[in-house]
């Protein structure tokens, strides 16, 4: 085992990410490029296939026994198919069927995307040596998966944890899972973005609009700015609290572009737990940053090959 490798893949709408990982967890090489998210699903597959057609050149491919993937969801591991909220093309998409084909037959095990970055964080990251743990991406979108009871917490289907599609607004929008009122829709990157917008604040020179441009402003104390990580770290800490009370945890991370803003979003979603999480077994609940940061996606996809052996 100590000289095989697992091809990662991490499969989002904005890029998707491919690696050679160890069962170390080191990267031995990397491929990348951006997701075609608007185009068919053909297009979409034939960037995967292209990044796995970079690391098949690389002289450790040899090396390579199976496939993990990290996918923007919903997934379903059970029939090995996608449904990304933000890639149209793919409904239902038959992914693992795919990457085999496209790998020669190796084995593929799928996850979500918040479910890999959650095995990334348990196996070499902030929540490493933890019982029980939730880890969060807050980026474009906002995901989750879960550690219980020290183990990698899928789920039936590949998307335990997915909590950004928990309700903490009974009256808010709809989001664009359908749902209405969810974690996804007040506290990802657009939608910090779109509020601050909405409540009177003005990109700087560079005509910056994303949430990190908020960020920015929020440290130097624009109100807008600050109005809005105000929002979206109380709607992070009602849905932490719900899912502290339910499954017990020790520890909350999160990573993700939204988390690189630092203690502009970890101060106050610290605040409102105070508020929210108040039940005496809640109150020892840590909010930490992610450690394993971009490499996530592709560690996590590679821990889940790993942990499913036994050998993570």
């Amino acid at each position: 085992m100590d000289h095989e490798l697992v091809a990662a893949l991490d499969i989002g709408g904005t890029k998707i990410a491919g690696a050679l990982v160890d069962a170390g967890g080191r990267l031995v090489a990397r491929a990348r490029c951006a997701t075609p998210a608007r185009r068919s699903g053909t297009t979409v597959m034939g960037a995967v296939e292209a990044v796995l057609g970079d690391l098949a050149d690389r002289p450790h491919w040899s090396r390579v026994t199976a496939v993990g993937v990290g996918s923007a969801g919903p997934v379903d591991a059970s029939t090995g198919t996608v449904s990304p909220v933000n890639i149209p093309g793919w409904r239902r998409f038959p992914l693992v069927d795919r990457v085999s084909a496209a790998t020669g037959g190796l084995p593929v095990t799928l996850v979500g995307d918040g479910v890999a970055m959650a095995a990334a964080e348990h196996w070499r990251g902030a929540a490493r040596g933890r019982e029980n743990a939730l880890c969060m991406v807050v980026s474009t979108g906002v995901g989750g998966g879960l550690v219980l009871g020290g183990r990698l917490h899928r789920g039936a289907t590949g998307n335990a944890g997915h909590i950004g599609h928990v309700c903490v607004d009974l009256d808010g929008d709809a989001c664009a899972c359908g749902g209405r009122g969810c974690l996804e829709s007040i506290a990802s990157g657009p939608n910090i973005a779109r509020h601050a917008l909405a409540h009177g604040w003005r990109p700087g020179e560079d005509g910056d609009r994303t949430a990190g441009a908020v960020a920015r402003a929020a440290a130097t104390g624009d109100g807008a700015a600050l109005a809005a990580f105000e929002r979206a770290a109380r709607a992070l800490a009602a849905g932490i609290a719900s899912t502290a009370a339910l499954v017990e945890l020790d520890v909350v991370v999160i990573g993700g572009g939204v988390a690189d803003s630092g203690e502009v979003l970890f101060a106050p979603v610290r605040r409102a737990l105070d508020e929210y999480a108040a039940l005496s077994f809640l109150r020892r609940l840590e909010v930490l940053p992610a450690r394993t940061g971009a490499d996530a996606g592709v560690v996590g996809a590679a821990a889940a090959v790993w942990t499913a052996r036994g050998g993570g």
